[in-house]
C-alpha cells in the first residue's frame, strides 16, 4: 500500500517538474526544451570548451541547481552518504552512450514527455522506444544482470561531484575568459539566469526527497502496475506539463515542423531503447544520476563524468541529430552502444552466476 507522504511528494514533485519544464521554455529555454538533461549537458560541455559548436556553448544553471539542491537537501534530511565503487569504467562508458542515444533522438527523457505533451507526435517513437528499452532492461535483471554492489563510505569521493558544480557555479558567476556564449542556435536561447539556477535547484531538493525519475516511473510500473507511488508522480508530470502547454499556448499537434525534432522514426525508437535499457541497469536517468551524485553517490558521479564526455563527443564527432535527420555517424553510434551494453549485459551475469 502507497503511504500518503509518499505519494504526495511524489506527486507535488511531478507536477513542479513539468510545470517548470514548460515555463522556463516561456521564459527563454528552446521551444519544448525547458528541461533537457542531455541538452544541458552539451551546451555545458561546450561552455567549458569540449566541443567547439559555437551554437551549443552555455554553461547552464539549471544543470547546476539539480546537483547543489540535491546536496542541499542531502545534508538538511542527513541522506547524504559517501558510497561507491561499482564497476566504475563500465558506468562511465554508459554515461558516454546514455546521452549518444539522447543526442540522437534530440532529447533526454524529460524532454521526450515535453515534447510528447506539447503535440509533437514524433515524439511518439521515442515513448515506445523507451518503453521497450526499459523492457530490456528489466528481463535483464530477472535473469541476473547486474552491476557490483556499491560500497559505502568510499574515502569521501562523494563529495567530488557536488564540489565540482560549486565550482561551475563560481565560474558561471565570474565568467572568466575561457567561459564561452553562443550567440546564436539553442544554446543562445535561455531563461534569465537567477529564475533557472532557483528552479533548478528546487527541483533537484524536490528529486532528492521524492527518488522521482521518468525511467524509474515506468521500471516500477512494468513491475508493480498502479500500486505504487511512482506512477502518479509520472502522470503529474504529463498532466501538468500539457495544462502548462495549454495556458501558455504551446501546444501545437502535428508531426511536421516540430521544434528540436526530426522524422526519423526507427533511430528515434533505437536511440531513446539504449537510454532506457541503459537507464535501468545503472539505476535512474539522466536526470537521477545528477540526483544521486549530489547526494554522495560516486557511481552516479562517474556516469555523470560519463554524460559530459558523451556530450562534447556527440558534438563533436557529428553524431547528435538536427532537423533534418540523423547522421550516419549517430546511427553508427546506437548500433555500437546496443552492442556494448548487450555484451556488457551478459558478462555482468556471468560474473554473478559465477559468484553464486
Amino acid at each position: 500500500m502507497m503511504r500518503s507522504k509518499e505519494l504526495w511528494i511524489v506527486v507535488v514533485a511531478g507536477a513542479i517538474l513539468g510545470g517548470l519544464g514548460v515555463l522556463l521554455a516561456a521564459w527563454g529555454n528552446p521551444e519544448n526544451s525547458g528541461i533537457c538533461v542531455s541538452c544541458f549537458i552539451e551546451n555545458s560541455a561546450g561552455a567549458l570548451g569540449l566541443h567547439d559548436n559555437p551554437n551549443m556553448q552555455y554553461l547552464r544553471p539549471e544543470l547546476i541547481g539539480f546537483v547543489l539542491g540535491s546536496t542541499t537537501s542531502a545534508l538538511l534530511f542527513r541522506e547524504f552518504s559517501s558510497r561507491g565503487g561499482s564497476s566504475p569504467l563500465s558506468r562511465l562508458f554508459m554515461g558516454m552512450f546514455i546521452i549518444f542515444g539522447c543526442a540522437v533522438f534530440i532529447g533526454c527523457p524529460i524532454k521526450l514527455f515535453l515534447r510528447l505533451t506539447a503535440g509533437d507526435l514524433t515524439a511518439v517513437a521515442g515513448v515506445i522506444g523507451l518503453l521497450s528499452g526499459v523492457w530490456v532492461g528489466l528481463k535483464g535483471l530477472a535473469k541476473g544482470v547486474e552491476l557490483a554492489t556499491p560500497k559505502a563510505g568510499m574515502s569521501n569521493s562523494g563529495h567530488l561531484i557536488p564540489a565540482l558544480f560549486i565550482l561551475l557555479l563560481i565560474i558561471f558567476m565570474v565568467r572568466p575568459g575561457f567561459l564561452l556564449f553562443s550567440s546564436k542556435g539553442s544554446a543562445a536561447q535561455h531563461a534569465p539566469w537567477v529564475l533557472a539556477l532557483t528552479a533548478g535547484v528546487a527541483l533537484g531538493a524536490l528529486a532528492q526527497r521524492s527518488r522521482f525519475c521518468i525511467t524509474g516511473s515506468i521500471r516500477d510500473t512494468l513491475l508493480m502496475g498502479f500500486r505504487i507511488s511512482a506512477v502518479w508522480g509520472l502522470l503529474s508530470f504529463l498532466g501538468s506539463a500539457f495544462v502548462f502547454g495549454i495556458v501558455t499556448n504551446r501546444f501545437h499537434p502535428g508531426l511536421y515542423g516540430q521544434p528540436g525534432a526530426h522524422l526519423d522514426y526507427l533511430w528515434s525508437f533505437l536511440g531513446m531503447g539504449l537510454v532506457g535499457w541503459i537507464s535501468v541497469i545503472i539505476g535512474g536517468c539522466p536526470f537521477r544520476q545528477l540526483i544521486k551524485a549530489g547526494e554522495g553517490d560516486a557511481d552516479a558521479g562517474l556516469v555523470v563524468v560519463g554524460m559530459f564526455l558523451g556530450g562534447a563527443l556527440a558534438q563533436s564527432w557529428g553524431l547528435a541529430s538536427t532537423s533534418a535527420g540523423v547522421s550516419p555517424y549517430g546511427k553508427s553510434a546506437i548500433l555500437l552502444g546496443l552492442t556494448f551494453v548487450a555484451s556488457s549485459s551478459y558478462l555482468f551475469r556471468e560474473r554473478r552466476i559465477g559468484a553464486a
